[in-house]
């Protein structure tokens, strides 16, 4: 399904609050869920549960509030969303000029401890990618960022 109400940005132009709910798609394991917004953000999440502290919250207000964000460098033309049949695997498929990427979020059942796994794939093209973690001050010290290859 294509998403009408992404407007063409870049990643630093990133919009904070204000967004339509129907702007974000959830990602969960069961304990815990998040809000991925069409730009490649996920902008809510609680940790380990749902009644937890949120480590990004920034779909209430602004940057400091805590996000996530993997998006192409360049200005996005448009995006494509969709979940893989009978899941909660979520596939963004952002189109720019120079190419396409996809961003497949999940979040695995767990028993321990909650994770969040993102995966980048480039689709067409050669797409210049941006990522920003930047989790909540008050819980920072409680989110373990995971590692880049």
């Amino acid at each position: 399904m294509t998403v009408p109400s992404v407007q063409s940005r870049r990643a630093d132009e990133r919009p904070v609050g204000g967004r339509r709910i129907e702007d974000y798609a959830m990602i969960g394991d069961g304990h815990t869920a998040a809000l991925v917004a069409t730009d490649g953000a996920i902008e809510w999440l609680c940790m380990p549960r749902f009644d937890s502290g949120a480590c990004f919250a920034s779909m209430l207000g602004s940057e400091e509030n805590g996000h996530w964000t993997i998006a192409p460098q360049e200005q996005v033309l448009g995006v494509e969303r969709r979940y893989r049949p009978g899941t909660l695997v979520l596939e963004t498929e952002m189109i720019t000029a120079a190419g396409s990427v996809r961003i497949i979020d999940v979040m695995p059942h767990r028993h321990d401890h909650p994770t969040v796994i993102r995966i980048v794939e480039g689709v067409t093209g050669t797409v210049p990618m941006h990522m920003v973690l930047g989790p909540r001050h008050e819980v920072a010290s409680r989110v373990r960022p995971g590692r880049l290859p």
